[in-house]
């Protein structure tokens, strides 16, 4: 190469050094939106602080370069959580057991968020379309897809989705950037139960509650350690002595086993498939027998809400529930 091509082609690199340099301070300026307001820049390092960070969860340990901003969650309380930390749920699971889209209560923070379901087996080439920097899932659920995830974005999951539904709310809360947010509102929660829970017992005098499920299949009593029993836990509702199995998440209970669900209070729900089952339930003599039922304290609570939403807003809408069927102040604030 001759000298004057080397000094062309130096000239012909600078210009392109150049011309990166100031796209690049363009992007940092103004991003897709073509431009923000001076002072943005301070909010945006705010908004980042703490990152890159690496998550430690139950499949191990994944980075996060950057405040995740499209975020895509397999589970339908994953989504919940995801939409109560304010996080941008481009993609999430729907449709769940009878659910057949994502839950009104969680109004326009989903208007424009995709169904990647079934929660089977969720449509991992959607997935991918939809270019997520977070997935969000639980071992119990997807263990076998973990690898695959990963590979579309970086992925964290949560062990399970019952019994640890305020734990997974504090370690989405850390891959979001959220953990004040998360924080907050689970205390803000656990406060609103003790006051609504403690007006229930001043009022119905400490009365033992009891969470029965209609099923296509068995029927089941539910323990402490489920959604809804850990929702009448921090109220400080009382269990009968048969129901206080701190292991266990619930009792099967056939036609003949009906006194296993006697308690001063019955609250009862029915999936899909469990009508006829509840039919034959409440029409047995030994169903009538029980002092919940004789006292006219049975209570139809809605499935949907009780059993499979696991999250912060479902908490507070069975909460919802309690105040209005034992007529105390809902302690909204």
């Amino acid at each position: 190469m001759t000298t004057l091509n080397r000094s062309r082609w130096s000239q012909r690199l600078g210009v392109i050094a150049l011309a990166a340099a100031l796209t690049a301070g363009l992007t940092a300026c103004g991003g897709e939106s073509g431009g923000k307001p001076a002072g943005s820049a301070s909010a945006d390092a705010k908004a980042e602080a703490g990152f890159p960070r690496t998550i430690e969860h139950d499949k191990g340990k994944t980075e996060l370069k950057a405040k995740p901003k499209r975020i895509v969650a397999l589970d339908n309380s994953l989504v919940e959580a995801v939409v109560a930390l304010d996080g941008t749920l481009v993609g999430g699971i729907g449709s769940y057991r009878d659910q057949k889209t994502f839950p009104a209560y969680l109004g326009d923070a989903v208007k424009d968020t995709k169904d990647v379901g079934p929660l089977e087996s969720p449509n991992l080439e959607q997935i991918a379309l939809l270019k997520p920097d977070l997935i969000v899932s639980a071992t119990v659920r997807h263990d076998e897809l973990y690898a695959k995830l990963s590979q579309i974005a970086p992925t964290v999951f949560v062990k399970t989705t019952g019994p640890t539904w305020k734990e997974n709310i504090g370690l989405l809360g850390k891959a979001l950037g959220a953990e004040k947010s998360a924080t907050d509102q689970v205390t803000a929660y656990e406060t609103r139960a003790k006051t609504i829970g403690a007006a229930v017992n001043a009022k119905a005098g400490k009365p033992t509650a009891s969470v029965v499920r209609f099923l296509d299949g068995p029927t089941r009593v539910y323990l402490p350690k489920t959604f809804s029993g850990i929702i009448l836990s921090d109220m400080g509702i009382a269990r009968p002595a048969n129901q206080q199995n701190p292991e266990e998440f619930n009792i099967e209970i056939s036609e003949e086993q009906i006194a296993q669900a006697d308690a001063d209070v019955i609250f009862y729900t029915t999936n899909s498939g469990g009508e006829e089952r509840k039919a034959k339930f409440l029409a047995n003599p030994l169903w009538k027998r029980l002092k919940a039922v004789q006292k006219g304290n049975v209570h139809e609570v809605k499935d949907e809400i009780w059993m499979t939403a696991v999250s912060l807003q479902g908490a507070h809408l069975v909460l919802d529930d309690m105040a209005r069927i034992f007529k105390v102040d809902p302690a909204k604030s």
